[in-house]
């Protein structure tokens, strides 16, 4: 939105309006929301300097950074975006992903945790006032992701390993057990499946789906999704990788998240997913007569970008 371009006039309420404010407010037009507004830092104010101009968005919330043009609000725990000028931004919501999924002795090795929903937009309409940010937790052990929420953005929580559904399914079970699916659709892809021996299947990820298992091996992870929205390229919500059976090698995880555990004389969890990555936990080992526990999912993130000056 912005003021009417010349030849046009322009009245207070326009300008109300344009700052956020209510038509109706008293305004002052020496204040420094106006001078700002007008580009006028001192003396009159002519209505004509206002032609064309609208307001820079401004908020506080998170931690703040600047890349160029653009501030960057980053929230790694739950908070409040507070907006004083409204305007369009750029989001980045992950969700927290799934743990991985517990090995059950004869049976099979856990499979990889789902990562959390990935969803990202660029010329998303922001009002004043205050919104609640919630960054979601990765879940434990064979246990869902919790949603990450901005607004009218939800990114839902990433699916178990053993075939828990979410923003990205968990992978299957080795031995039994079926892959999670992503839902709802569009946030990333369903979990590796297993070809029926003892391996457990990644994860999958926000870029790929998960990894089948391979005889005893675990399943790799499915690929995460690389964001510049910072300023620099990362890469976040990838799928926790299978764990294996006896003395084979557990999956690895993506962009963050763990990887599959294994057994061998002792069974081995799997490793968590990186923290405010929303990337998937491993999955926990399995062999005779031993069973280990799955890798805690990594908690999410929101990310808020709009162009200051």
């Amino acid at each position: 939105m912005a003021l009417p371009s010349a030849g046009n006039s322009i009245s207070l309420q326009q300008v109300n309006v344009e700052l956020g404010l209510t038509a109706t407010a008293t305004i002052n037009m020496g204040g420094s929301d106006v001078r700002g507004l007008f580009g006028v830092s001192s003396g009159a104010i002519d209505m004509s300097d206002g032609h064309g101009k609208s307001a820079a968005f401004a908020a506080t919330g998170g931690s703040v950074t600047t890349s160029g043009d653009y501030k960057i609000h980053t929230f790694t725990s739950s908070g409040t975006f507070s907006v004083s000028s409204a305007g369009d931004a750029e989001y980045l919501v992950i969700a927290g992903a799934g743990g991985g999924g517990t090995g059950v002795s004869n049976v099979g090795a856990g499979g990889g945790g789902g990562a959390g929903g990935y969803r990202t937009a660029t010329g998303f309409s922001v009002d004043v006032g205050d919104y609640s940010i919630t960054v979601g937790a990765g879940g434990g052990n064979t246990a869902k992701g919790s949603n990450s929420v901005f607004s009218s953005i939800t990114s839902t929580g990433g699916g178990h390993g053993n075939g828990g559904s979410g923003g990205s399914g968990g992978g299957s079970r080795g031995g039994s057990g079926g892959a999670g699916s992503a839902s709802p659709a569009g946030q990333g892809n369903n979990g590796g499946s297993r070809t029926g021996s003892y391996g457990g299947a990644g994860g999958g990820g926000s870029g790929g789906t998960g990894g089948g298992n391979s005889g005893m091996n675990g399943g790799g992870g499915g690929a995460g999704t690389a964001s510049s929205i910072t300023g620099s390229s990362v890469t976040r919500a990838g799928g926790g990788g299978g764990a294996a059976n006896d003395g084979n090698t557990g999956g690895g995880g993506q962009a963050g998240g763990g990887t599959g555990g294994r057994a061998y004389g002792s069974a081995y969890p799997g490793s968590a997913g990186s923290a405010n990555t929303g990337s998937g936990g491993g999955g926990g080992g399995q062999g005779s007569g031993l069973t280990a526990g799955g890798g805690n999912g990594g908690s999410g993130i929101v990310i808020i970008r709009y162009q200051y000056q």
